[in-house]
């Protein structure tokens, strides 16, 4: 590889990454929303390049940009999950532990847990990425691909079954129920329509930050102030559960549809982790191992599983050859590292900034926020979808279930894609 190359590649990797810190730190932002932009600049760039590098790496060095911006964000997410109390769809199981230990004067430790979590998987998933992409390539994916439509819907039975105890029955109607209508609100996003709604992004923005960022938002408004974080800004948890998020992030990067969220749940159902710094770490390994999957799997199926791969799918014409591959994993690499002290840093920053501050006018400013985001980037249908999920993300707490039921909003849809009847399902529509 070229001298030249290799220092552009540089030079994108630290653009993608200030990207993804961006995006993990301000709610209601999604990578891929600036994933999306960045393939609109996609010309400029390219103008900018063609005077340094061969034409044919161009595709890759942009690519490049755009998967560290996912991986960075995979790690810098956890930081408004625990202090501003806005998760992600895939920090929605890690934000109880996370604020536990927050109310304890422990904030900082768990951001270093998360960051820990996220670069034992990230780093991992690069390792076992080359065996994968080996297996999957010679057979293993036609043979998974045959399965899908019977693992889908397993994995919502096992979710369901994730709720238990005495009143088992009464948290699985519940759970039921919360399925069906984020099932539904999930459907009219991809395959349906609202009226006065406008933006290439669609309703994504408004479904995912009502189901699981303005229900913690508004919950949590009259929160009061932050204690006084008085743990001390190290933390240390063993391999183990980061590498069990590893296995569930596999998964969550070849199976369409299947959420970290999700993946989790699943993996946890046999042995749950039992401390927040374990349950954290793991939880954090899920998101960002399967952003590393992802990449394995758009290289082998020539599919996107993410909004981001589906940047990388369009930018490189879908020919993302091995040396191509090769390229992008090490941008991962470099990222992950980044990624990792640019977390631990920014979440002592906020400890130690937050601290005995009132949050409630942070809260409502956050919410205020996403409605206008919303409204800017999707129009009057936004905030109609912004006012129905957030209404349904509510009663998780409200009865008692786990959030990880509104998942169902991605999972049903891909299910009855799977199954060809999302075509007579959306002329209804």
């Amino acid at each position: 590889m070229e001298t030249e190359a290799l220092l552009f590649l540089a030079y994108m990797i630290l653009l993608g990454s200030a990207i993804g810190c961006i995006s993990g730190l301000v709610p209601g932002i999604h990578v891929n929303t600036l994933a999306v932009l960045l393939l609109a600049a996609y010309p400029s760039l390219a103008l900018a390049l063609s005077g340094n590098v061969c034409p044919s790496m161009t595709p890759i060095l942009v690519a490049a940009a755009v998967v560290s911006a996912a991986v960075v964000h995979s790690f810098m997410d956890f930081i408004p999950s625990v202090f501003l109390g806005s998760p992600g769809e895939e920090d929605v199981l890690s934000i109880l532990p996370g604020h536990r230990m927050l109310m304890q004067g422990r904030g900082a430790e768990a951001v270093i847990c998360s960051a820990q979590g996220s670069l034992i998987g990230a780093m991992a998933a690069i390792i076992l990425a080359l065996p994968v992409h080996m297996v999957m390539g010679s057979g293993g994916w036609d043979v998974l691909q045959k399965h899908v439509p019977l693992i889908l819907p397993i994995v919502m039975i096992l979710l369901l079954l994730s709720e238990r105890g005495a009143d088992a029955t009464r948290k699985r109607m519940w759970a039921s129920f919360l399925c069906l209508g984020s099932a539904a609100l999930g459907f009219i996003t991809m395959y349906g329509s609202l009226p006065m709604t406008f933006g290439n992004g669609g309703l994504m923005l408004p479904l995912l930050a009502g189901l699981f960022g303005m229900p913690a938002l508004l919950i949590s408004i009259d929160g009061g102030q932050m204690p006084v974080q008085t743990g001390a800004a190290r933390a240390s948890v063993d391999s183990g559960p980061a590498l069990r998020g590893l296995l569930a992030g596999m998964a969550v990067g070849w199976l369409p549809g299947i959420t970290a969220t999700a993946g989790t749940v699943v993996a946890s159902l046999g042995s749950p982790e039992r401390t927040p710094e374990r349950f954290i770490a793991m939880v954090s390994s899920v998101g960002t191992a399967a952003t590393v999957f992802a990449l394995v799997t758009l290289s082998v199926t020539g599919r996107g599983r993410t909004g981001t791969m589906l940047v990388v799918l369009d930018i490189t014409d879908g020919s993302l050859d091995m040396m191509g591959f090769a390229m992008l994993l090490m941008a991962v690499a470099v990222s992950a590292l980044i990624g990792y002290v640019a977390t631990i840093r920014t979440g002592v920053l906020f400890s130690r900034i937050l601290q005995e501050r009132e949050l409630s006018n942070v809260n409502i400013t956050i919410a205020l926020f996403l409605c206008v985001l919303t409204l800017a980037l999707c129009g009057p249908g936004g905030l109609l979808m912004l006012l129905a999920a957030t209404s349904l993300g509510l009663l998780p707490s409200a009865v008692g279930v786990g959030r990880v039921h509104l998942t169902s909003s991605l999972l049903v849809p891909v299910m009855i894609s799977h199954s060809g009847t999302h075509v007579l399902i959306s002329a209804v529509l």
